[in-house]
């Protein structure tokens, strides 16, 4: 399987894409999108955090299970949002605890590539269950 991912994050999940469960997966989000149905993120950053954030660069793993509502928001890293896109109430929680507890100033945007590229792997996680 030709998987578009950081060559760091394929050596070490090399043996896991073609394992039954990824393939399931696969096989799901080829399904879905030939039904037209929405899939949240685009297909081109569905690796996105594995691809911000290289595995020996990893100082922090997130896993967010908050879904995306709309069009625009979801761009392949939890919790965070493209610029321009308000940031979702769970992330906003974060920011308000991070201020309170160390004094963070809340930014104006809720686009967390530069946690990602710093070694914080926001990884999503997925709702797909068997039918």
């Amino acid at each position: 399987m030709n998987v578009k991912i950081d060559d760091t994050w394929k050596k070490a999940l090399k043996s896991e894409f073609n394992k039954p469960y990824f393939l399931e997966i696969v096989n799901f989000l080829r399904t879905e999108k030939m039904q037209k149905k929405t899939i949240f993120p685009p297909g081109s950053l569905i690796f996105n955090a594995f691809n911000t954030t290289p595995i020996d660069k990893v100082k922090v793993v997130i896993i967010g299970q908050d879904p995306y509502h709309g069009a625009g928001q979801a761009h392949g890293l939890c919790f965070s949002v493209q610029n321009g896109i308000n940031p979702p109430p769970s992330l906003l929680n974060i920011f308000k605890e991070l201020q309170e507890d160390i004094g963070i100033n809340i930014p104006n945007h809720g686009n967390l590539t530069h946690w990602a590229e710093q070694g914080v792997l926001l990884l999503n996680a997925s709702p797909h269950r068997k039918s």
